[in-house]
């Protein structure tokens, strides 16, 4: 059934016209951006087949140009507007962290790491640089592929948190594996860091594992 013959409460503009955006599902939200289905299928059908494919809206973020149009229904500038829309969103969490300390917006802090890096298939170690009130001030990938205390170098986190002037830190890396929890390499390697930062007077505030929709913080687990 086509969406124009659906109730009016029931149609996902009409619905988040009545009732704001957060009362619709990922499928519903999705469709809004499609505007149209295929032969057969509904925009809501389509995107419950996009969710179902790539398993969550941050699956279809991450997923390349080929793999998005690779999908029946979905061309190029779709796999273009998704993009735009994903890089606005990341954007204007950035901007809020900018603004504000991060110890009083930490879901922004995860909603950030959870679309910059949950989605990724490789690992990823990443890091924001905040000032003396908390406020990012600046975010950057420092390195990719197996991530061990051998391969992450203490000394390079020191020097690009001196080229900041960084008060403090928070890392976060994924897990491309779906499992948040810590693992004890993890752990290890966190203390490290902690210490070199020591050193030059700079504060871990957390590290978070981020596996696709989880994320998991060290300052919680009381690992810090």
């Amino acid at each position: 059934m086509a969406i124009t013959d659906w109730p009016d409460n029931e149609r996902p503009r009409e619905k988040l016209l009545g009732r704001g955006a957060a009362a619709l599902s990922d499928a519903e939200l999705l469709a809004i951006f499609l505007r149209t289905g295929v032969m057969g299928k509904s925009a809501v059908d389509l995107a419950r087949d996009l969710l179902a494919h790539f398993s969550s809206l941050n699956g279809i973020f991450a997923a390349s140009a080929q793999e998005i149009t690779g999908v029946h229904g979905m061309g190029r500038s779709k796999f273009v507007q998704l993009q735009a829309i994903f890089e606005m969103s990341r954007r204007a969490l950035l901007e809020q962290m900018h603004e504000r300390d991060v110890l009083t917006s930490p879901q922004a802090v995860r909603q950030y790491l959870n679309m910059k890096i949950g989605g990724q298939p490789h690992e990823v170690f990443m890091a924001l640089f905040l000032d003396a009130q908390h406020r990012v001030v600046a975010v950057e990938e420092l390195f990719r592929d197996t991530l061990t205390q051998a391969r992450v170098y203490p000394r390079e986190v020191v020097k690009r948190a001196l080229y900041h002037n960084a008060a403090a830190v928070i890392f976060a890396h994924n897990h491309p594996s779906g499992e948040a929890k810590p693992s004890e390499a993890d752990k290890l390697l966190t203390e490290a860091l902690k210490a070199g930062l020591q050193l030059v007077d700079i504060r871990v505030l957390d590290h978070f594992v981020v596996a696709g929709n989880k994320i998991c913080s060290f300052s919680e687990l009381g690992l810090l």
